[in-house]
């Protein structure tokens, strides 16, 4: 019988506790990240030359061509299901209208008389997506990148997704794609497709910053490539799935077993953990968990990563949001009765689902946030995928007269206290000018 690791939190000291909430051991070893560094370097050699032949041994298909052209988006519409395709319609408005809404607008204010300050969001501009297809194939993904990207208003947006032994890529990856605006796709995949789009080939341009998650030797290729000189930015470090749930005495053990699952199919080395102060919960989802593992076909996939998830019992509901801002899920999930009050001592989390009918599953999908989060405690500094990681924030000051006399002598003050004279005297020469012109 599959059962969550038990522990009472009150009964463990600092070491015991921080070994509890640790993640599976890390798949970065040196041997990925020397396996990606090699993939890289032989990118950078070789261009499509290296990318066919890597694509050749990863992937187990010939490609003449590594750019989707429109016959293959055509096929992908005409293969898909009408109910497929309005899932994928109706989640991508959802998510559009909820990033649509919280992106940055321009700012102005006047600081002072006179002087007037702004900030402007204005997007990066060539961007790389890069959508899994290892286990299963991610369309959701493609939502998830290339709505943000398009309203970002990048000028051009790169996706590369790996093919499947046929040279295709997957039908509802493409159709997600194309339904956002986004048609240059390549079939590239791994590490080398992270290489391609941070170096540039003949097929393939280079980026300035790639976004998506993967596995972990194209996380071991993301965070090379942001480290070398003249490297394109990254969204996050993107590590195994993880979730935590806050359960009370009215949660429902299914719905809770039901969550703890969902994050355990994506990979042996997802971690979920639960958190309540009601010890017969966690007996009633152990339970649970053992009914509904016979039911999903990855289940063999689940039990390995349920081997290394945690049930922690806590006094009480304060008890266990300090345990999760320690831990700073990916996501969270307070499944209690009152899940608002909880939700105002939340300070370290990717995405939080509040009750008992919020699974994490709509987060994933349709409910309209992003489901590219911070993973590996990350949450505790980084934040979700959304318009502004596509933008920059750039500031704009403009001074008049009136307004260079206004705050022009405290910069003069401040600069001499620094020792940076040139500072000064470019505001004190200014300054002097304004009195010879006579204004007031």
């Amino acid at each position: 019988m599959t059962t969550l690791s038990r522990f009472d939190w009150s009964t463990l000291d600092a070491a015991a506790r921080a070994a509890v909430l640790a993640r599976p051991p890390a798949s970065l070893g040196e041997e990925v990240y020397a396996g990606a560094r090699r993939i890289i370097d032989m990118v950078a050699a070789d261009g499509d030359c290296a990318l066919r032949a890597l694509t050749r041994r990863y992937e187990g298909c010939e490609l003449a061509d590594f750019r989707v052209g429109a016959d293959e988006f055509a096929a992908a519409e005409a293969a898909l299901s009408a109910e497929l395709k309005q899932a994928i319609d109706d989640s991508r408005r959802r998510i559009e209208r909820f990033h649509r809404e919280t992106m940055p607008r321009p700012i102005a204010l006047a600081t002072a008389p006179g002087m007037v300050c702004e900030r402007l969001p204005i997007a990066i501009g060539k961007v790389g997506l890069y959508v899994p297809a290892g286990t299963a194939p991610l369309p959701s993904t493609a939502l998830m990148l290339c709505v943000p990207a398009r309203l970002a208003g990048c000028r051009r947006i790169v996706l590369c997704t790996p093919p499947r032994a046929d040279g295709r890529v997957d039908a509802a990856v493409l159709y997600a794609a194309r339904l956002c605006g986004v048609e240059e796709v390549y079939k590239l995949g791994g590490a080398q497709a992270i290489a391609a789009l941070a170096r540039g080939t003949e097929s393939v341009p280079k980026v300035d910053k790639i976004f998506g998650p993967g596995n972990s030797w194209v996380t071991a290729a993301k965070i090379l490539v942001s480290q070398a000189a003249g490297g394109p930015a990254i969204d996050m470090p993107a590590g195994p799935s993880e979730v935590l749930v806050v359960a009370d005495e009215a949660a429902e053990a299914r719905f809770v077993a039901a969550d703890l699952l969902s994050q355990a199919e994506h990979g042996p080395d997802s971690q979920t953990v639960l958190v309540t102060p009601c010890a017969d919960m966690v007996d009633a989802v152990d339970e649970a968990l053992e009914d509904l593992l016979e039911v999903l076909p990855r289940a063999a996939t689940a039990r390995q990563a349920l081997a290394s998830s945690r049930a922690i019992l806590v006094p009480d509901l304060d008890a266990a949001m300090a345990v999760s801002n320690d831990y700073a899920p990916e996501h969270l999930i307070l499944n209690v009765a009152d899940p608002r009050r909880l939700l105002l001592s939340v300070e370290n989390a990717g995405s939080v689902f509040l009750g008992r009918y919020t699974p994490e599953s709509l987060g994933d999908y349709t409910s309209g946030t992003n489901h590219v989060l911070p993973t590996h405690g990350h949450a505790r500094t980084l934040s979700g995928v959304s318009v502004q990681s596509f933008q920059k924030l750039v500031t704009v000051q403009e001074a008049s007269a009136e307004g260079l006399k206004g705050v022009g002598p405290a910069a003069i003050t401040l600069a001499e206290a620094e020792g940076l004279e040139a500072h000064a005297l470019a505001v004190r020469l200014r300054l002097r000018a304004i009195e010879c012109e006579g204004r007031p």
